[in-house]
């Protein structure tokens, strides 16, 4: 039978801190899930849903983007994806009662975990300037109150539309469609947070803001790097084709500051030998890299291979060289300029192993790098990811199988809503074919990416803000500043299927909007409906729920969007700048969307036609498919990138931020990272035991973790994170970390990466101190 949700927060008195496993999944993995579920849908729900978790004729994971292949299990999900339905699928209900019994202020003083728990919002609600409760609104209202507030605004770039990766495909794209129609490109999404340097990186070198691999192409790789990620925790179910891979006779190099019990060994529940005999070591080698010195370790790769080409030759692909790129020369030049003690010094690593590393990739036919946000949020983000393509570019590990790059995306449809046009940079052949479409004349300035929204926010330039999903207050950086900057707005708007941070962070006026799930039945007029989504390897297909929705009126994103637009473009179809589009029918039949989607992107011809019967498509990707590269000289770029790290000043540490096991993005599932060795709380920080003695301190202390940010000024800003348990743990020296949305508090907004403007979560400069209640 299903629990009731917790009644109070997270009690961080009771933090307990154990041994590190050195296994992930596993029985524990499969009780855990199992436990969870029922706690939130009962026994019955659990077992008939998770039954269509990821199936042909089920619903897509709402949690990460890693492919299936085409031959399903019958239990295609992780621990972690199971958590995520669940917490979806829960059987509890926010209505217009909990909201009356809870004041604004009362619901902002609890954490997150406890708000998440609440359950699914049923009822549209509406807080009224000087309110102090929500209270219910009619469908109708909602939509007029949106509308009205869009038309009167002064400047369309007044407003600020938000997307979550859960977003579908089909509502990604009448989203931006409604927003290019108002006139302004201010599509932030959460790409922005955490791929954006891959994107920009990729775009600059190869053409294509994408990964060029397959699932197949993971399974037959001869070497795997996987750096600055976490599969075990993240994306589970990528280690089952690790564990393909390994037993297809691949090496598996991990390269992390922290080790994860993931990357050490797996358990595969779904067979004798996970369950019985030990399951599958994974990583072959562990490179303790230092936060932030991952661009020395692929130059250091760089700089060998070429030495060993210069002195034995054979170990370039010299064809593909010629034929294929540019900029080699640049590149050479750049790298034999870096001398071997700065590339120890920036990595942490000797340079004996940097080399014997730089051997397993010379020696490699067929080689495969994997990454996350460990090299995406740093300031020099861009410059690593540029570095990890030239060393696939020597050996021409593109466009051949088991080889190419492959960043491990996080929410389910993060890719195909920037695919599907969110994007606060579109490029023009996407406009033109969005112009011709639905004949009209989108803008073409760029709008603001999430960490522009938040300062125009903050200046008063911005006072409408829409989220399509997520939790923008909690997955933004420098939560006081966000924060502030939202109550300056006059309108904020949460389309959201859970009570999360964002609800009671409000501008003067707030609305949220419950919408349907991947996990609920979508009958329209049309009949009954599907979306689609893009996993991280550009293969898209369908997603069906099945389950009654918490409410009988609860509309689909879709209709949501529509019935936002058939408002605020009425009586002003005639205008050159408004779409000509069948608001209604779109909202009633998503096949409508899709042929129109088949018109404006490449590569979803026969749109309809190839997702049905469960199939799945794979969308073009010139590198990967013929070696083609759309680039402005159609060559792939080798780039010459001046080595850059971390400085960290005497008496301070480098803290990147990251998630627990039981957590995926901003939603807490619970209280435990268990592979860390942490129950009962996340106000936990990690460091070296030396660096904690050399302050003074030791495992068990409670501590404040101040982060320190120089401005362009000059000026040394502080900010406080409080009251953090100490952890002594296996990491490198003057290197630390704890979890967010607890720690976003310390990133500075103004600390973004170079090119792409991610947020350097991942590089935060602090001091611990003794906590001061």
């Amino acid at each position: 039978m299903a629990k009731k949700p917790p009644r109070d927060d997270i009690d961080e008195n009771r933090v307990r801190v154990g041994a590190r496993k050195r296994v992930a999944v596993g029985v524990p993995a499969v009780a855990h899930a199992l436990q969870i579920s029922v706690d939130q849908m009962g026994v019955a729900r659990t077992a008939r849903t998770l039954s269509r978790v990821n199936q042909k004729d089920g619903f897509d994971c709402p949690g990460c983007a890693w492919p299936e292949a085409d031959k399903r299990h019958i239990a295609e999900f992780c621990e972690n994806g199971a958590k995520a339905v669940a917490e979806e699928a829960t059987i509890r209900r926010v209505g217009p009662d909990f909201f009356a019994a809870h004041p604004v202020a009362e619901l902002a003083a609890h954490d997150d975990y406890w708000l998440g728990q609440q359950g699914r919002l049923t009822t549209p609600m509406m807080l009224d300037a000087g309110d102090t409760h929500y209270r219910p609104i009619s469908w109708d209202d909602a939509y007029r109150i949106v509308a009205d507030a869009l038309v009167a605004l002064d400047d369309p770039d007044e407003a600020i539309f938000y997307t979550s990766g859960r977003t579908s495909n089909e509502a990604a794209f009448l989203y931006q469609l409604l927003v290019r129609g108002l006139g302004t490109n201010n599509l932030p999404d959460c790409s922005n947070m955490c791929h954006e340097s891959s994107g920009t990186a990729l775009v600059e070198t190869i053409g294509i803001g994408k990964g060029t691999v397959s699932l197949d192409d993971v399974h037959e790789a001869s070497l795997l790097i996987v750096a600055g990620q976490n599969p075990g925790t993240n994306h589970p179910r990528m280690l089952s084709a690790l564990e393909k891979a390994k037993q297809n006779g691949a090496t598996i190099v991990a390269v992390n500051p922290l080790p994860e019990a993931g990357l050490i060994r797996f358990e595969n529940p779904q067979t004798p030998r996970g369950v019985i005999l030990g399951g599958t070591r994974i990583a072959d080698e562990f490179v303790q890299i230092r936060s932030g010195g991952d661009q020395a370790l692929f130059q250091a790769i760089g700089k060998h291979l070429l030495e060993c080409e210069e002195r034995d030759g054979g170990v370039l692909d010299t064809d593909f060289i010629t034929r294929h790129t540019s900029g080699l020369d640049e590149y050479r030049r750049a790298v034999a300029s870096v001398g071997w003690e700065e590339l120890e010094r920036a990595s942490g690593i000797a340079q004996a192993e940097l080399r014997r590393i730089a051997d397993l990739v010379r020696e490699s036919p067929r080689t495969i790098v994997c990454w996350a946000m460990g090299l995406t949020q740093h300031k020099h983000a861009v410059a690593t990811l540029r570095d990890v393509v030239n060393v696939l570019l020597l050996q021409g590990n593109l466009g051949r199988a088991g080889a190419g790059l492959c960043p491990v995306r996080g929410h389910s449809n993060v890719q195909g809503d920037r695919t599907m046009g969110i994007y606060e940079k579109p490029h023009e052949g996407f406009l033109a074919a969005l112009d011709a479409e639905f004949d009209f004349y989108a803008p073409r300035e760029h709008g603001y990416d999430t960490v522009q929204a938040i300062r125009a926010m903050r200046d008063g330039r911005a006072r409408f803000f829409m989220a399509m999903g997520g939790n923008f207050v909690s997955a933004t950086p420098d939560t006081e500043v966000t924060e502030a900057a939202l109550r300056r707005v006059g309108l904020t708007v949460q389309v959201s299927t859970k009570l999360n941070r964002s609800h009671v962070v409000t501008g003067e006026r707030a609305l949220i909007l419950p919408t349907l799930g991947r996990t609920d039945r979508d009958r329209r007029r049309g009949g009954e409906q599907r979306v689609t989504v893009e996993d991280s390897m550009s293969a898209v297909h369908a997603s069906r729920g099945r389950l009654r929705p918490p409410a009988d009126d609860l509309p689909s994103e879709p209709t949501i969007i529509a019935r936002i637009a058939e408002l605020v473009f009425a009586g002003r179809e005639d205008s050159p700048n408004v779409p000509r589009a069948d608001w209604a029918a779109l909202a009633e039949d998503y096949s409508q969307i899709r042929r129109h989607i088949s018109h404006v992107v490449p590569g979803f011809d026969d749109f309809e036609e190839r997702i049905a019967g469960g199939r799945t498509f794979v969308l073009p990707n010139g590198p990967r498919d013929d070696r083609t590269f759309a680039t402005p000289d159609g060559l792939a770029h080798f780039t010459a990138n001046p080595l850059e790290y971390p400085h960290i000043p005497e008496g301070r540490l480098l803290l990147q931020t990251l998630r627990s096991h039981d957590q995926y993005n901003t939603t807490i599932y619970g209280t435990d990272d268990r592979y860390r060795g942490v129950y009962n709380g996340r106000r936990v920080v990690f460091a070296h035991a030396d660096d904690l003695a050399e302050r003074g301190l030791q495992d068990g202390d409670i501590v404040d973790l101040v982060s320190e940010w120089t401005a362009p000024d000059g000026t040394v800003e502080e900010r406080v994170a409080r009251a953090f348990r100490t952890v002594a743990y296996d990491t490198p020296r003057r290197n630390a970390a704890a979890y967010y949305p607890e720690t976003n508090v310390l990133v500075p907004l103004e600390s973004i990466a170079d090119g792409s403007g991610t947020p350097t979560s991942k590089s935060i400069i602090v001091r611990l101190e003794p906590h001061a209640p």
